[in-house]
């Protein structure tokens, strides 16, 4: 087995995150070790630990969405308006930095593809200083991962956003990452079942991914560590945003989930037990054009990668991370996915670099 306590070790020996749980497998077996503490003063870190796994939420999400795709509830080129009429006739600002108000009609409708790719046209703004329509979109939900920061319950929510004009074009650009806030809705309607419960119908029931949801389970709630933005407490366990069920179940990045748990997600789709063979090979395939990739966004969170649908995509490997420090990759032709669960907000570079260069160096042998 690789060295998997060593990694975990080097991680914390950075200082830059009190605790690490680290954990690979390869398909068919899995192996989990932790080290250090859930902060400071804190209690010994344990490999069963529940980690609010943020963004790490999109790759399972568009895995909700291909399975229907694949029984014929949805199409990817579905206009998203056939679920969402509050979108219809959405409008587009002419400029980022102008008036909300000053708008010219789409191009086209966005599509459940678009939804999966992140062309929606609306997300983070890092082109200019200021961007009134995507201030107006505050509650909508931005920035460092909270449920009580959305007051909205669904309905509410994409009503709210039907009343916002897009930010640009649907279809030009990858542009993170309110598009997976209007895909939980999607999912929401297209199935009839609201969305906390397919994903336990879909994913974690028939997974046994028994410690995973958009509130820590009953059974875990001693396991929550606390989360940190930097030296700063940004959620305590006892008193965690997570631990009453969210009024917005957000697609993009409101699990908790463990080690063990994600790596049982991964394993399936190691082994193409969740999608049809077409369709597992275009989620982990690049669906960009160099144009889409030439946003801010893009160049910021996929720093040169690709995206296909809900993970990103970089040479041999695919996965995506979490904005609270949490990571994961696959590398398929060696047959390995590895993950890393940490707890400090943002992920630490360095961290990062560790985890990525150790599992790809594994991958490689």
């Amino acid at each position: 087995m690789a060295d998997l306590q060593g990694l975990a070790d080097r991680v914390v020996a950075s200082g830059e995150v009190p605790g690490a749980v680290v954990g690979l497998t390869d398909g068919r077996s899995q192996w989990v070790v932790a080290a250090g503490t859930d902060g400071p003063g804190g209690a010994e870190l344990a490999s069963d630990a529940v980690f609010r796994i943020s963004s790490m939420t999109k790759p399972l999400a568009a895995v909700l969405t291909l399975q229907l795709v694949e029984t014929g509830v949805l199409g990817l080129q579905d206009p998203i308006e056939r679920w969402l009429p509050e979108l219809a006739g959405q409008r587009v600002v002419r400029r980022l930095d102008g008036p909300r108000d000053d708008t010219v009609p789409a191009e086209q409708s966005p599509t459940v593809e678009d939804l999966l790719t992140m062309r929606l046209g609306f997300g983070f703004a890092f082109e200019v200083e200021s961007c009134p329509v995507l201030e107006a979109a505050g509650e909508l939900g931005f920035g460092p991962p909270k449920p009580s920061s959305v007051t909205l319950d669904p309905d509410r929510w994409i009503a709210r956003f039907g009343e916002l004009p897009l930010m640009e074009q649907p279809g030009r650009h990858w542009r993170y990452e309110l598009a997976y806030g209007v895909l939980g809705v999607l999912l929401w309607r297209a199935s009839g079942v609201a969305l906390p419960e397919l994903f336990r119908r879909r994913l974690f029931e028939p997974l046994g991914m028994h410690d995973s949801g958009f509130v820590v389970p009953s059974h875990a709630r001693n396991r929550l560590v606390r989360a940190f933005a930097g030296s700063e407490l940004f959620d305590e366990a006892a008193t965690s945003d997570w631990l009453t069920p969210p009024v917005f179940p957000d697609a993009a990045g409101g699990l908790v989930s463990t080690a063990g748990d994600y790596l049982r997600f991964v394993a399936a789709l190691l082994n193409g037990e969740l999608l049809r063979p077409d369709l597992a090979a275009a989620m982990v395939s690049d669906q960009l054009t160099a144009e889409q990739r030439a946003g801010a966004s893009a160049q910021i969170f996929l720093d040169g990668g690709g995206w296909g649908y809900g993970v990103q995509v970089v040479g041999r490997r695919y996965g995506w991370g979490g904005g609270l420090g949490t990571l994961w990759y696959s590398y398929p032709a060696a047959g390995i996915g590895a993950v890393l669960m940490t707890q400090v907000l943002p992920p630490s570079p360095a961290t990062v670099a560790t985890f990525v260069d150790t599992v790809g160096a594994w991958a490689s042998r």
